[in-house]
Protein backbone atom coordinates (compact mmCIF):
# COMPACT_ATOMS: atom_id res chain seq x y z
CA UNK A 1 0.00 0.00 0.00
CA UNK A 2 1.40 3.22 -0.84
CA UNK A 3 1.83 5.83 1.49
CA UNK A 4 -0.86 8.02 0.94
CA UNK A 5 -2.90 4.89 1.06
CA UNK A 6 -1.53 4.09 4.63
CA UNK A 7 -2.45 7.97 5.52
CA UNK A 8 -5.78 7.31 4.34
CA UNK A 9 -7.13 4.36 6.24
CA UNK A 10 -9.70 5.01 8.15
CA UNK A 11 -9.11 4.77 12.42
CA UNK A 12 -11.20 1.91 13.75
CA UNK A 13 -12.39 2.33 17.24
CA UNK A 14 -12.67 -0.67 19.43
CA UNK A 15 -15.92 -1.64 20.97
CA UNK A 16 -16.15 -0.73 24.62
CA UNK A 17 -16.43 -4.86 25.60
CA UNK A 18 -13.19 -4.83 23.27
CA UNK A 19 -11.46 -2.03 25.39
CA UNK A 20 -12.60 -4.05 28.55
CA UNK A 21 -11.56 -7.76 27.26
CA UNK A 22 -7.90 -5.90 26.83
CA UNK A 23 -7.39 -4.57 30.16
CA UNK A 24 -8.90 -7.67 31.33
CA UNK A 25 -6.11 -9.86 30.00
CA UNK A 26 -3.60 -7.83 30.70
CA UNK A 27 -4.39 -7.97 34.59
CA UNK A 28 -3.92 -12.05 33.92
CA UNK A 29 -1.20 -11.68 31.81
CA UNK A 30 0.33 -9.45 34.80
CA UNK A 31 -0.47 -11.47 37.61
CA UNK A 32 -3.12 -9.06 38.99
CA UNK A 33 -5.11 -11.55 38.80
CA UNK A 34 -3.69 -15.01 39.15
CA UNK A 35 -5.41 -19.01 38.60
CA UNK A 36 -8.01 -19.64 40.84
CA UNK A 37 -8.87 -15.86 41.98
CA UNK A 38 -11.46 -14.66 41.87
CA UNK A 39 -12.68 -12.27 38.83
CA UNK A 40 -14.38 -8.88 40.71
CA UNK A 41 -17.82 -8.41 40.28
CA UNK A 42 -19.37 -6.87 37.25
CA UNK A 43 -20.14 -3.99 39.70
CA UNK A 44 -16.67 -3.23 40.87
CA UNK A 45 -15.53 -3.94 37.13
CA UNK A 46 -18.10 -0.86 35.57
CA UNK A 47 -16.75 1.12 38.09
CA UNK A 48 -12.85 0.68 37.55
CA UNK A 49 -13.28 1.16 33.98
CA UNK A 50 -16.08 3.56 33.81
CA UNK A 51 -18.46 1.45 31.89
CA UNK A 52 -21.29 -0.24 31.45
CA UNK A 53 -22.90 -3.86 32.55
CA UNK A 54 -23.18 -4.89 28.88
CA UNK A 55 -19.94 -3.76 28.08
CA UNK A 56 -18.71 -5.78 31.18
CA UNK A 57 -20.65 -9.51 30.38
CA UNK A 58 -19.59 -9.41 26.77
CA UNK A 59 -15.78 -8.69 27.60
CA UNK A 60 -16.34 -11.60 30.08
CA UNK A 61 -18.17 -14.08 28.39
CA UNK A 62 -14.96 -13.29 25.56
CA UNK A 63 -12.91 -14.79 28.28
CA UNK A 64 -14.44 -17.05 29.12
CA UNK A 65 -14.55 -18.45 25.15
CA UNK A 66 -10.78 -18.07 25.38
CA UNK A 67 -10.50 -20.21 28.78
CA UNK A 68 -8.80 -17.25 30.42
CA UNK A 69 -11.70 -17.71 33.14
CA UNK A 70 -14.80 -19.89 34.16
CA UNK A 71 -18.12 -18.11 34.67
CA UNK A 72 -20.48 -19.41 37.09
CA UNK A 73 -23.91 -18.95 37.01
CA UNK A 74 -24.93 -17.98 40.75
CA UNK A 75 -21.70 -17.61 41.83
CA UNK A 76 -18.22 -16.24 41.41
CA UNK A 77 -16.16 -16.63 38.18
CA UNK A 78 -12.53 -17.52 38.62
CA UNK A 79 -9.19 -17.13 36.48
CA UNK A 80 -8.10 -20.31 35.28
CA UNK A 81 -4.45 -21.48 35.01
CA UNK A 82 -3.05 -20.91 32.10
CA UNK A 83 -1.75 -24.57 30.49
CA UNK A 84 -0.56 -25.40 27.04
CA UNK A 85 -4.02 -27.48 26.59
CA UNK A 86 -5.80 -24.15 27.36
CA UNK A 87 -4.14 -22.57 24.42
CA UNK A 88 -3.97 -25.19 22.03
CA UNK A 89 -7.86 -26.11 22.86
CA UNK A 90 -8.46 -22.62 21.20
CA UNK A 91 -6.92 -23.74 17.81
CA UNK A 92 -9.56 -26.74 18.02
CA UNK A 93 -12.87 -25.33 16.18
CA UNK A 94 -10.30 -23.54 13.38
CA UNK A 95 -8.71 -26.83 12.96
CA UNK A 96 -11.44 -28.94 12.27
CA UNK A 97 -12.85 -26.52 10.01
CA UNK A 98 -9.82 -26.71 8.04
CA UNK A 99 -9.37 -30.51 7.80
CA UNK A 100 -12.76 -31.01 6.98
CA UNK A 101 -12.81 -28.51 4.12
CA UNK A 102 -9.54 -29.79 2.98
CA UNK A 103 -9.25 -33.36 2.84
CA UNK A 104 -5.43 -33.55 1.72
CA UNK A 105 -4.81 -31.86 5.34
CA UNK A 106 -5.49 -34.92 6.73
CA UNK A 107 -2.44 -36.30 4.99
CA UNK A 108 0.14 -33.57 5.65
CA UNK A 109 -0.93 -33.66 9.92
CA UNK A 110 0.01 -37.84 9.88
CA UNK A 111 3.25 -36.24 8.17
CA UNK A 112 3.57 -34.01 11.18
CA UNK A 113 2.58 -37.01 13.86
CA UNK A 114 5.50 -39.51 11.89
CA UNK A 115 7.44 -36.33 12.64
CA UNK A 116 6.46 -35.44 16.40
CA UNK A 117 6.36 -39.02 17.48
CA UNK A 118 9.58 -39.99 15.84
CA UNK A 119 11.53 -37.33 18.38
CA UNK A 120 8.76 -37.92 20.98
CA UNK A 121 10.12 -41.03 21.43
CA UNK A 122 13.85 -40.68 21.06
CA UNK A 123 12.78 -38.25 23.96
CA UNK A 124 10.40 -40.24 25.93
CA UNK A 125 13.38 -43.48 26.06
CA UNK A 126 15.93 -40.94 27.23
CA UNK A 127 13.77 -40.22 30.31
CA UNK A 128 11.35 -43.46 31.20
CA UNK A 129 11.56 -44.52 34.66
CA UNK A 130 10.02 -47.77 36.07
CA UNK A 131 7.00 -46.05 36.85
CA UNK A 132 6.16 -44.46 33.31
CA UNK A 133 6.57 -48.25 32.08
CA UNK A 134 4.55 -49.61 33.97
CA UNK A 135 2.15 -46.81 33.85
CA UNK A 136 1.99 -47.58 29.89
CA UNK A 137 1.82 -51.23 30.24
CA UNK A 138 -1.53 -50.56 32.60
CA UNK A 139 -2.68 -48.28 29.66
CA UNK A 140 -2.38 -51.36 27.05
CA UNK A 141 -4.58 -53.55 29.22
CA UNK A 142 -7.14 -51.09 29.42
CA UNK A 143 -6.53 -50.64 25.87
CA UNK A 144 -7.05 -54.26 25.94
CA UNK A 145 -10.47 -54.18 28.30
CA UNK A 146 -11.92 -51.85 24.99
CA UNK A 147 -11.66 -54.96 22.44
CA UNK A 148 -15.18 -55.27 20.60
CA UNK A 149 -16.04 -51.41 21.12
CA UNK A 150 -14.17 -49.04 18.75
CA UNK A 151 -14.52 -45.71 20.00
CA UNK A 152 -13.67 -46.96 22.99
CA UNK A 153 -10.34 -48.13 21.74
CA UNK A 154 -9.57 -45.26 20.02
CA UNK A 155 -9.98 -42.64 22.76
CA UNK A 156 -7.60 -45.87 24.71
CA UNK A 157 -5.31 -45.54 22.04
CA UNK A 158 -4.82 -41.91 22.31
CA UNK A 159 -4.36 -42.28 26.17
CA UNK A 160 -1.43 -44.49 25.43
CA UNK A 161 0.07 -41.86 22.92
CA UNK A 162 -0.32 -39.01 25.19
CA UNK A 163 1.21 -40.53 28.44
CA UNK A 164 4.32 -41.68 26.22
CA UNK A 165 4.77 -37.79 25.30
CA UNK A 166 4.06 -37.03 28.69
CA UNK A 167 7.65 -38.71 29.67
CA UNK A 168 9.58 -36.40 27.79
CA UNK A 169 8.33 -33.52 30.86
CA UNK A 170 7.64 -31.10 27.73
CA UNK A 171 3.77 -30.04 28.47
CA UNK A 172 3.80 -28.28 24.50
CA UNK A 173 4.56 -31.69 23.13
CA UNK A 174 1.60 -33.47 25.22
CA UNK A 175 -0.65 -31.31 24.65
CA UNK A 176 -0.04 -31.27 20.36
CA UNK A 177 0.16 -34.81 20.98
CA UNK A 178 -3.40 -35.34 22.55
CA UNK A 179 -4.75 -32.69 20.18
CA UNK A 180 -3.20 -34.40 16.79
CA UNK A 181 -4.13 -37.38 17.87
CA UNK A 182 -7.91 -36.31 18.25
CA UNK A 183 -8.26 -34.54 14.90
CA UNK A 184 -6.97 -37.83 13.29
CA UNK A 185 -9.25 -40.04 14.41
CA UNK A 186 -12.24 -37.87 14.17
CA UNK A 187 -11.39 -37.22 10.66
CA UNK A 188 -11.16 -41.14 10.10
CA UNK A 189 -14.61 -41.80 11.28
CA UNK A 190 -14.53 -45.08 8.84
CA UNK A 191 -12.32 -46.73 11.36
CA UNK A 192 -14.95 -47.27 13.94
CA UNK A 193 -16.18 -50.12 11.15
CA UNK A 194 -12.57 -51.40 11.33
CA UNK A 195 -11.16 -54.21 13.34
CA UNK A 196 -9.18 -56.98 13.14
CA UNK A 197 -5.98 -55.80 14.06
CA UNK A 198 -6.41 -54.85 17.44
CA UNK A 199 -4.25 -57.36 19.05
CA UNK A 200 -1.65 -56.19 16.52
CA UNK A 201 -1.95 -52.32 18.02
CA UNK A 202 -1.56 -53.77 21.43
CA UNK A 203 1.73 -55.90 20.78
CA UNK A 204 3.01 -53.26 18.70
CA UNK A 205 2.25 -50.67 21.87
CA UNK A 206 3.81 -53.81 24.18
CA UNK A 207 7.44 -53.45 21.89
CA UNK A 208 7.56 -49.91 22.27
CA UNK A 209 6.83 -49.99 26.09
CA UNK A 210 9.58 -52.63 26.34
CA UNK A 211 11.98 -50.30 24.09
CA UNK A 212 10.98 -47.39 26.52
CA UNK A 213 12.24 -49.64 29.63
CA UNK A 214 15.48 -49.97 28.02
CA UNK A 215 15.86 -46.58 27.40
CA UNK A 216 16.80 -47.74 23.83
CA UNK A 217 16.16 -44.35 22.22
CA UNK A 218 16.94 -45.89 18.25
CA UNK A 219 14.83 -48.80 19.76
CA UNK A 220 11.92 -47.03 20.98
CA UNK A 221 11.91 -44.67 17.48
CA UNK A 222 12.13 -47.73 15.23
CA UNK A 223 9.32 -49.48 16.96
CA UNK A 224 7.43 -45.93 16.68
CA UNK A 225 7.73 -45.76 13.14
CA UNK A 226 6.95 -49.55 12.39
CA UNK A 227 3.73 -49.03 14.54
CA UNK A 228 2.68 -45.26 12.90
CA UNK A 229 3.63 -47.04 9.42
CA UNK A 230 1.19 -49.97 9.96
CA UNK A 231 -1.28 -47.56 11.43
CA UNK A 232 -1.00 -45.45 8.52
CA UNK A 233 -2.00 -48.60 5.99
CA UNK A 234 -4.75 -49.44 7.94
CA UNK A 235 -6.01 -45.65 7.59
CA UNK A 236 -5.46 -46.15 3.61
CA UNK A 237 -7.17 -49.53 3.85
CA UNK A 238 -10.49 -48.92 5.53
CA UNK A 239 -10.95 -45.70 3.46
CA UNK A 240 -10.81 -47.96 0.20
CA UNK A 241 -13.46 -50.40 2.10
Amino acid sequence: MSKEGEQDRKIVRLKLSDQVFERLRELVASGELAPGDFVPSERTLMERFGVGRPAVREALQAMQSKGLITITHGGRSRVNALTAGVAFSQLDDIAKLLLSSEPANIEHLKVIRHILERGTARLAAAKCTSKDAADLTELIELQRAQLGDAEAFMKADIAFHTRLAEITGNPLIKAITEMMLTWLFEYHASLLLWSGREETTLSEHAVIVKCLKANDEDGTEHALEAHLSRADSKFSSANQT
